[in-house]
């Protein structure tokens, strides 16, 4: 990164270049890793799962983004977005206004003066292993597994005082299960793709 600064610097092309740094996805269990590998060097950090999971070590990735005319330095943000926001986002520092439906919602505004954003939810769906979805809206998520085309269980957690993910409060709030299991419902777009039928 520091070589990509000196050349945009030595070509005076710093101030106009917007510099993003951000994964995909979660670490991995490909390629000869395994879980063990993923908790001896804590590629997770605090976070529970990997790469396929809907825990948040699956699906939370690190975006830093340095525009030197356009955002504030050394501001971390405690705001949601997702990669379906980043299209809308370049599309409003680059002055376009597309007119192609998108779920995502620009966040220049939130980056700008560190301003809560405007989404309400964010919400996932992963077919490997079986089908699954996930839903975060404000500091709870939910997570329902299915069995075949059967939803089996929802975990539903607290991310404010548990981002680890480790105590499951279904069980106590059984009335914010059913408001976030609600949003999934209304979020999910069925798919005709065959990976993504609930079966």
């Amino acid at each position: 990164m520091g070589e990509i600064v000196e050349k945009l610097k030595e070509k005076n092309l710093l101030e106009n270049t917007i510099i993003v740094f951000t994964s995909d996805n979660g670490t991995h269990k490909e390629g000869g890793r395994n879980q063990n590998d993923i908790e001896y060097f804590k590629s997770s950090g605090i976070f529970r799962g990997a790469k396929r999971d809907l825990y948040e070590g699956g699906i939370r990735v690190p975006f830093i983004i340095s525009w030197e005319k356009g955002f504030k330095k050394n501001q971390t943000l405690n705001t949601i977005g997702a990669f379906w926001d980043i299209l809308p986002t370049f599309n409003e520092i680059a002055g376009i206004h597309a007119s192609a439906k998108t779920d995502g919602i620009s966040l220049v505004n939130t980056m700008k003066v560190n301003a809560k954003n405007r989404r309400k939810s964010l919400y996932w769906e992963f077919y490997e292993g079986g089908f699954k979805q996930a839903v975060i809206s404000g500091n709870w998520k939910a997570i329902r597994f299915y069995k075949g085309a059967e939803a089996e269980r929802t975990e539903l957690y607290d991310l404010n005082v548990d981002p680890s993910e480790k105590s499951n409060l279904a069980l106590q709030l059984p009335e914010k299960v059913k408001q976030m299991v609600l949003i999934m419902e209304k979020e999910r777009v069925a798919s005709s793709h065959p990976l993504f039928q609930i079966k």
